[in-house]
């Protein structure tokens, strides 16, 4: 049985999908996720993208322990440092730098002759190696490659201190036939390959990341790359727990091993998705809320007689629990401390005190609360806000009628203390809302995105709003949630404007760690 590694980029490629901004808090508790997940190698971010991420780099490097932890530089000196600056505290130390190799991306994007990256590809490996024991090279856009250039420059690379090489569909252009073909031909053409693993990275663009994935691994790569729930650039990464249960499943044709600890793939899933923002489609392959429904009568009838007639997973193997533990008014604080374990969280006592409290205000509205509202619950108050000086909401009222205009009243607290009231009017209930916020807000908002979602079902399920903005400039997003649409919306706009004061202050504590 062959191992083969795997490598998470929820925290940079997965960052990078649209209107997703996670902060420090958020990304240490998915790493921490990822780390019971079992992935052997986590990318953390781009540390020379800005100075928030380098400080959650590091925060991640100087936590995460039983993973290898990464960081994304660009083929240049400046970058390469950078990244060993957050990275030095790992237990493992490793970069991963990238030069595109593709004939468009050579003459258009980066203006250099084949010679001139193959130069900038070995000195900048060259470089790394003073200060990395691992070093990941990547060759952009490989799909789109001259195969003997590639062969060329990564025979150099490897000479240069090169120990994994990565060969990305960095467009999401080839098929699985094309892409396998491409491994097969660099192992049997690079004198040195022995010397390396070799890793796949693909994208979504036409809907076969996963099957070019699994093509790569049959044709000698023992690194797959890949996100939680497929997110990413464009149309996404590959989806690892969809790579994870395909290998689990089909054994008989796929005999490889991984590390991953298949029944986190659920919570791992849900703490992704919260955090992002980024709901997963009900059709999901593996982890969508249909994976394991069935509408058509003679489906239904099969899965009663023999689950395996229709269900090829069974729902306890990537962590759908059917004997759930039903949390409701009457459970104490040892139910509800267990239950919150069973979902991954760990809390301070004062945050379990803090979560309970919320729970046992929620139980007085909801008969029974569910994991999703407990999911709910404990994300809200990853972020804390404690210590930091932000603006807080007093009272709020809005009027709101089919024949008049509405019209928004709020009260809040700014950050150096000062009570403001305000009213302004909108086309809308949430617009009217919205302006009257921006109205008490000395900084600069613009709004970009807004996303509204029920967190359950039933009359009595919480909404929960998604927002992204820039702040000052910033771009910054924020989550609210309640019973009612609107106080959900206020705490949304809330939590956004407020994470560029928390973003601040966390930068400053890291900072003070130096």
């Amino acid at each position: 049985m062959v191992h083969i590694n795997i490598f998470d980029t929820t925290l940079r490629d997965g960052e990078q999908s649209p209107g997703v901004n996670l902060n420090q808090l958020e990304k240490l508790e998915i790493a921490r996720q990822l780390e019971r997940f079992g992935v052997d190698v986590m990318e953390a971010g781009f540390p020379a993208s800005s100075q928030g991420d380098f400080e959650a780099v590091r925060a991640i490097a100087r936590t995460i322990k039983n993973v290898s932890v990464t960081g994304l530089a660009r083929a240049t000196k400046q970058d390469i440092d950078i990244a060993w600056e957050a990275l030095k505290v790992a237990s493992e130390p490793r970069l991963h730098v990238f030069l595109a190799t593709s004939p468009i991306h050579m003459t258009y994007k980066l203006k250099k002759t084949p010679e001139e990256v193959i130069d900038t590809a070995v000195s900048m490996v060259s470089y790394a190696k003073k200060k990395f024991g691992q070093i990941e090279w990547s060759a952009e856009d490989a799909s789109r490659s001259d195969l003997d250039f590639l062969v060329r420059i990564i025979e150099k690379v490897i000479d240069a201190g090169a120990t994994v090489i990565n060969l990305p569909d960095t467009v999401g252009y080839t098929t699985p036939e094309e892409y396998g073909r491409i491994f097969r031909y660099v192992r049997e053409n690079v004198p040195n390959i022995h010397k390396v693993a070799l890793s796949a990275h693909c994208h979504d663009d036409l809907g076969l990341a996963v099957a070019n994935s699994l093509a790569a691994m049959e044709n000698g790569a023992t690194q797959i790359e890949g996100t939680i729930n497929g997110i990413g650039e464009r149309a996404g990464n590959a989806a690892l727990e969809e790579f994870g249960v395909a290998l689990n499943i089909r054994k008989d044709r796929y005999p490889y091993t991984t590390n991953l600890v298949l029944k986190e793939i659920k919570r791992t899933s849900d703490l992704v998705s919260r955090f992002t923002g980024m709901a997963v489609p009900p059709n999901k392959a593996i982890i969508g809320k249909n994976a394991f429904a069935h509408e058509s009568g003679i489906h239904q009838d099969g899965v009663l007689k023999h689950a395996s007639t229709y269900e090829i997973i069974t729902p306890g193997l990537v962590g759908i629990q059917s004997n759930q533990l039903v949390l409701g008014k009457h459970s104490g604080s040892h139910a509800f401390k267990d239950k919150i374990e069973q979902l991954g969280f760990s809390l301070s006592s004062d945050k379990l005190s803090e979560a309970f409290k919320a729970f046992k205000l929620l139980t007085d509205k909801k008969k029974e609360v569910t994991d999703e509202d407990l999911f709910t619950i404990l994300t809200d108050i990853q972020t804390d806000f404690s210590d930091v000086k932000k603006y807080e909401l007093e009272a709020f009222q809005v009027q709101y009628g089919s024949a008049n205009l509405p019209t928004a009243t709020v009260a809040l607290t700014t950050p150096e203390g000062i009570r403001a009231e305000t009213a302004r009017t909108g086309q809308g209930s949430v617009e009217a809302l919205y302006n009257t916020l921006e109205a008490l807000i000395k900084e600069e908002i613009h709004l970009t995105n807004f996303k509204l979602s029920s967190v359950g079902q039933g009359r009595d399920a919480l909404a929960e709003v998604h927002v992204s903005m820039t702040v000052n400039g910033t771009a910054v997003s924020g989550r609210g949630s309640a019973q009612d649409v609107l106080e959900a919306s206020a705490k949304a706009f809330l939590n956004a404007v407020n994470r560029v004061f928390f973003n601040a202050k966390a930068i400053q504590k890291e900072k003070a760690l130096i």
